[in-house]
């Protein structure tokens, strides 16, 4: 038989249905209908077996992807959407910088969770060092469990024996607790991994899970801006007030924006002061004036670009990264099986990073499901790009 061809399909007709179903977000049964009326005689089921078997190169590639994109930059940016599987209620997370966009889609979207994405497929420990507890610290464990906890110190437990030894010091419960024990033992048992790239910067919204899992964490302020938005005054006092700040805020923004093209500490701090005083407005109009306290609280991570100029200001690479998930959902409002959604994050990943870096999603699985491979990876022109933008 020619290569690439098993079974009683060819590559073209495979990659076809591939693009169709992954690149032009059309379902199978309409995948169906039209092979039907262009003479081609498949049924339903060839084409789901067609993308969810046999398709470990596809898995492969985007576990390829993935490291190569967490090397590529010094952050990386991070978002989620809803998804469904089989009924139930899924996330899916999504990880990129400019070279890729990566889809993992997961029952939960705890701290633990993205951890468990960010590890690459190596297994999860916990380690409970200094940072460990100072992250207990941090998420409000009481003293007084901490000073029971203080037997485990220095040690690194796999994820059943930590379960095992938690189960014996929280005897009755305590699931919240424990549960807040198991995210920093695992967030300081990452943050010491060498053989992953570890996340030392992530840029995100406000969502509570994104915090702590870097060292560096970079708040958008387009989602901070959003906040301004959903504030809908009546009195025309109070729409001027509004109109004057956000005219104050977007300005303060661009400043931020030139500082980044030219970074200076002289105006690094300059801008520290401006924030400041921006954002200790009084207008008399109680709400505004309660969201422009929300915001100074976040200067930390608002302001993370004065030392980190390379960060981005805003999370659009990841929002639109999500919006393609959901444009799918709106299509196919559920994968059925654990083999199809990861086989749909596959190509997800595969798609949106082929768009990323001007390579044809279409030729490119062509060129895979025919084993040709004439063309470089993904992951190869992630690391080829990658190091000519760093030079």
């Amino acid at each position: 038989m020619p290569q690439g061809v098993k079974g009683e399909f060819g590559p073209g007709i495979k990659s076809l249905i591939i693009t169709l179903n992954h690149v032009a977000n059309v379902s199978e049964p309409k995948i169906h209908e039209f092979l039907k009326n262009i003479g081609v005689h498949i049924s339903k089921a060839t084409i789901s077996r067609i993308l969810t078997k046999d398709i470990d190169i596809f898995h492969q590639e985007k576990a390829e992807i993935f490291l190569e994109g967490l090397k590529a930059t010094p952050y990386q940016q991070i978002d989620d959407t809803g998804a469904r599987v089989n009924g139930v209620n899924y996330y899916t997370q999504i990880l990129c910088n400019p070279y890729y966009a990566a889809y993992f889609t997961v029952p939960n979207k705890n701290r633990e969770t993205i951890l468990d994405v960010l590890l690459c497929g190596k297994e999860k420990t916990y380690c409970f060092n200094t940072e460990a507890f100072d992250l207990m610290k941090t998420f409000n464990v009481s003293q007084r469990w901490i000073e029971k906890l203080s037997s485990l110190k220095n040690k690194i437990f796999s994820d059943e024996e930590m379960r095992r030894k938690l189960d014996c010091i929280f005897l009755y419960g305590r699931k919240t607790t424990k549960k807040k024990v198991l995210e920093a033992g695992a967030i300081a048992a990452y943050h010491q991994m060498t053989n992953i790239p570890v996340v030392t910067t992530l840029l995100s919204d406000d969502a509570r899970q994104f915090r702590q899992i870097a060292y560096h964490h970079a708040l958008c302020w387009i989602h901070d801006g959003r906040n301004y938005k959903k504030l809908r005054p009546i009195v025309p006092y109070h729409k001027e007030k509004l109109k004057a700040f956000l005219d104050s805020y977007w300005n303060f923004y661009g400043e931020l924006s030139k500082f980044r093209i030219k970074p200076d500490s002289e105006v690094a701090e300059q801008l520290s002061v401006k924030f400041d005083q921006l954002f200790s407005t009084k207008t008399g109009y109680e709400k505004l004036d309660e969201r422009i306290a929300k915001t100074k609280e976040n200067k930390e991570y608002l302001l993370k670009v004065l030392s980190l100029p390379e960060i981005p200001l805003h999370n659009n690479a990841a929002e639109l990264a999500a919006r393609a998930k959901v444009r799918k959902r709106d299509v196919s409002l559920q994968t059925i099986t654990e083999e199809g959604t990861k086989a749909n994050d596959t190509f997800m990943t595969i798609v949106q990073t082929a768009k990323k870096l001007d390579v044809s999603a279409y030729q490119y699985i062509c060129d895979r499901v025919s084993s040709i491979f004439e063309m470089p990876s993904l992951a190869q022109l992630i690391r080829e790009r990658s190091s000519v933008s760093g030079k």
